[in-house]
């Protein structure tokens, strides 16, 4: 089978690491890489451009919840962002920035979606399928992300509308939204932010929710031209704006691990701007969750709660029975007439694609490994898969933190072992069954009391088996302490 070049163009191909995805981790790792001297790797991206989760989804209002001091890579810190929480434009354009500058671009292979990527046992390499032909590769670095297949609920009859319909993470910009009767259908993050947005030009506005969410007072601000100009001057200064942000976001394990009573402190601010907000009763107490703050994905808005209150908005709360030629049907029996439906339902994080196309030793898939629960050592590394490692993969997430914190410990961890590769003559590395299966107990145990498990909400942080497999079970500090350096005793290693 033809396969990849160095130059992308065809060709038999063999690469020392294959980074398959260009978004955050991707980009970072290729970075990572290059400062270690090692410049023969590919970052395979199914897309015609980089930015990963910030390049799909670019639905109204997108914006990062993180501060974006925080929201950056440690090694390229942006003086320049225009808001304390960044907006999804700026976050694009800041992941180009540093691919250009850092000499990442030419590693990149654009369109080579890959399909499938199975261990030889024999070579001890990594054969991988891209639309673009076969490469092999002797490590594989998976940088997919969680939230890149959008999620879009089975419903009945969703084949016969004969509107508008598109998911939140593939806006439709070609639409015109204006005058028409919306529906949104979701309450996580994306609709918080998208509904704002679209009900100041539709003619009505309806939001199906199956679970209220809190929301929290919005603190985003312009950041100042002197703040800016003394960033640019004194890096320091941003350095300790960073260090001071991430502590406060690191605090918030004290109310989802630690004692998740804690967490009752800020439901007081939820509930105050709740009632601030929306003044009717009845719309209040639809829009009041019955759940421990921080079961769910805390949302920040000034805004939501306003619009939800117009005139031309309603709060649906029957659950949907199908979906009809002409709109909606819920339980009630009630038909809700609409010429677009906007899905803002999430993403399949447990049940990716990829999961089905990736086979380890004797062929087994992650699919089959994983049984509807995905497990990694240190979130990276899984029994069976030599030389495999996920960034951020199964239980990395740093709770209410940067998501690029944990990428950069992992980005860390998997340079160490590939340079212990070079330095000891190892062919193959794979994590220690009883290594990789404590790992998973000790974050089980950790994560059963946390508000996650236990705050009395269904989420997407739990699996189909009831496992938590999304949130690092403590501090992030300690995802880092843990990542410094490879730690080859948990692992099997074969001489070249």
């Amino acid at each position: 089978m033809p396969g990849v070049s160095a130059n992308g163009h065809g060709g038999a191909g063999h690469t020392r690491v294959a980074i398959v995805g260009a978004g955050f981790s991707g980009i970072g790792m290729a970075v990572r890489l290059l400062a270690d001297g090692i410049d023969d790797f590919y970052v395979l991206e199914r897309a015609s451009d980089l930015g990963g989760t910030w390049r799909d989804n670019t639905y109204p209002g997108c914006q990062c919840d993180i501060p974006s001091a925080l929201y950056s890579f440690s090694f390229a810190p942006n003086p320049d962002w225009s808001r304390l929480y960044p907006l999804q434009s700026e976050i694009r354009e800041y992941l180009n920035r540093v691919a250009r500058d850092y000499g990442v671009v030419p590693h990149i292979r654009f369109g080579h979606e890959v399909s499938g990527a199975a261990w030889d046992e024999e070579d001890r390499v990594w054969r991988i399928e891209t639309a673009q032909g076969q490469l092999t590769a002797n490590v594989l670095v998976g940088a997919m992300g969680g939230l890149t297949e959008p999620q879009v609920p089975e419903l009945p009859g969703i084949e016969r509308f004969g509107g508008t319909m598109f998911h939140s993470a593939r806006w439709d910009h070609d639409h015109d939204l204006s005058g028409e009767r919306v529906a949104v259908v979701g309450t996580g993050a994306s609709a918080v932010q998208i509904v704002p947005e679209v009900q100041q030009r539709v003619a009505s506005l309806r939001l199906f929710q199956r679970t209220p969410v809190w929301v929290m007072p919005d603190a985003d601000r312009r950041v100042t031209e002197f703040e800016r100009r003394m960033f640019r001057r004194l890096p320091a200064t941003q350095r300790a704006v960073r260090g001071l942000i991430y502590l406060l976001q690191e605090s918030t394990v004290l109310g989802t691990i630690v004692d998740r009573r804690l967490s009752r402190v800020f439901e007081q601010i939820a509930r105050r701007h709740l009632r601030r907000q929306v003044p009717d009763p009845e719309l209040r107490a639809k829009l009041t969750p019955s759940y421990t703050l921080g079961c769910k994905r805390i949302t920040m808005s000034n805004t939501y709660y306003r619009a939800l209150g117009q005139p031309s908005s309603e709060v649906i709360t029957e659950p949907i029975a199908e979906v009809t030629e002409h709109g909606i049907r819920t339980g009630d029996g009630r038909e809700h007439e609409l010429d677009t439906i906007v899905w803002a339902t999430g993403f399949r994080v447990f049940d990716h694609p990829g999961f089905a196309a990736v086979r380890g030793r004797g062929g087994m898939t992650l699919h089959e490994a994983w049984q509807g629960s995905p497990r990694a050592y240190l979130g990276t590394a899984v029994a069976g898969f030599p030389n495999l490692f996920l960034l951020v993969g199964p239980n990395s997430a740093g709770g209410y933190n940067s998501i690029i914190f944990s990428s950069e410990a992992h980005i860390n961890y998997v340079a160490g072992c590939v340079r212990e590769m070079e330095r000891s003559g190892v062919a193959t590395v794979e994590v220690r069954p009883e290594v990789y299966d404590a790992f998973a107990r000790e974050t089980e145990r950790r994560l059963g009391a946390s508000v996650w498990n236990r705050g009395g909400c269904a989420s997407w942080y739990l699996d189909q088996n009831g496992r938590n497999g999304i949130w690092w079970p403590g501090f992030t500090a300690q995802l880092w302490r843990r990542t410094r350096r490879f730690d080859r005793g948990s692992y099997r290693a074969e001489p070249a």
